[in-house]
């Protein structure tokens, strides 16, 4: 399989198993070395590229270990924390890892649960660990664009130089789009008074400042809105009014969808796949109990618009395309796309899982 690949089957996997793994110890058996292995791929039974609980002692500080040193030509490389995979990152979960950091060779550092894995390195100072990681990946929602990123740091182009040369940017392009997301779902007094000055004129006092709130948030839920219609009427040729394209979406764009999460992209591709698998699926039932649900990692076809009622998803979120199948104990198989044809391929496994549900 290609690099892209095996991170599709990896985050499959988590996306499935992650609410029955509760341990730290858990999360490094079942996510963490499968990362390191398939993903990085370093051999997690080599003690000359994988030391396990590594430890070098700082100063007083003695009998403390880092969960996994990667090994390159007989230097430490990268640094690997874990936490459990139910638990939320925080900086103060990384302390050993800055300790570390200073009294090895190792230019990159790593603190995961498992799911998200968040990667350090030292551009503020040298031999010093920055205090904001410069790549963050998301197993859940995996960005197409930190894909190349990711690469670099796998044995087979391991490449130094590059990564950190990169750094600095990703580092801060990932921030901006964080604190952009953040700002349209709750925006800051400064974002509010940033706009508000713009287009009123008058002082921007307390009662300004409330009605302004809610215009703001208002007109940047519409301007989202406008922009995803008219990219999918462009799409769609000439003459398609919005109508047109809520028709094709099945259920309206408006407002209140948008606000569930800005951060959400349905695509053309998406609502055609949509459509093969509706009209797949309205062999055995209505048309109307088939519902789509499109969500960060991928875009569900629901019976009845249940969660528990899955018929298939589509992952087109990467380069390569996926139609996702759950057997009855909600297990998923992945089958790679080459065009939405053939989707029609999987046409009984469809037709059986709304049979299940049906």
């Amino acid at each position: 399989m290609s690099f892209a690949e095996r991170l599709a089957a990896l985050a499959t996997k988590i996306e499935n198993q992650a609410d029955a793994i509760g341990t730290e110890e858990a999360t490094k058996n079942a996510f963490v070395m499968p990362f390191i292995s398939s993903i990085l791929g370093y051999d997690v039974f080599d003690p000359l590229e994988v030391v396990p609980e590594f430890n070098a002692d700082v100063g007083t500080k003695k009998g403390e270990k880092v969960d996994y040193a990667i090994v390159r030509d007989g230097e430490v490389q990268i640094l690997i924390e874990c936490k459990a995979s139910l638990g939320e990152l925080q900086l103060e979960h990384a302390s050993q890892l800055f300790r570390y950091f200073a009294v090895t060779n190792a230019r990159i550092a790593a603190l995961t649960n498992g799911v998200v894995w968040q990667f350090y390195t030292d551009l503020d100072a040298p031999n010093r660990m920055d205090s904001k990681p410069f790549l963050v990946l998301d197993l859940r929602d995996v960005d197409d664009m930190l894909v190349p990123e990711l690469q670099k740091l796998s044995k087979e182009s391991f490449d130094l130089e590059s990564i950190i040369n990169a750094a600095e940017e990703l580092k801060y392009l990932g921030a901006l789009k964080r604190e952009i997301a953040k700002q349209f779902h709750e925006p800051s007094d400064e974002w509010i008074r940033f706009f508000t000055t713009r287009v009123y004129e008058g002082s921007f006092t307390q009662r300004v400042r409330e009605q302004f709130t809610t215009l703001v948030v208002k007109a940047s839920k519409q301007f989202l809105t406008e922009s995803v219609n008219d990219r999918l009427k462009a799409a769609l040729g000439t003459g398609t009014t919005s109508e047109d394209v809520r028709a094709l979406a099945s259920e309206p764009i408006v407002e209140n969808d948008l606000a569930r999460d800005t951060e959400i992209e349905t695509t053309l591709e998406e609502l055609e796949g949509y459509q093969i698998v509706k009209a797949i699926a309205c062999a055995e039932v209505k048309p109307q109990r088939v519902a789509q649900r499109d969500q960060k990692s991928y875009f569900a076809v629901l019976l009845d618009d249940n969660n528990r009622k899955p018929i298939a998803r589509l992952h087109f979120n990467g380069r390569q395309k996926y139609l996702g199948l759950l057997d009855e104990s909600k297990t998923e198989t992945r089958h790679p796309l080459d065009s939405l044809e053939q989707i029609y391929e999987h046409t009984d496994a469809i037709r059986e899982a709304v049979l299940r549900y049906a």
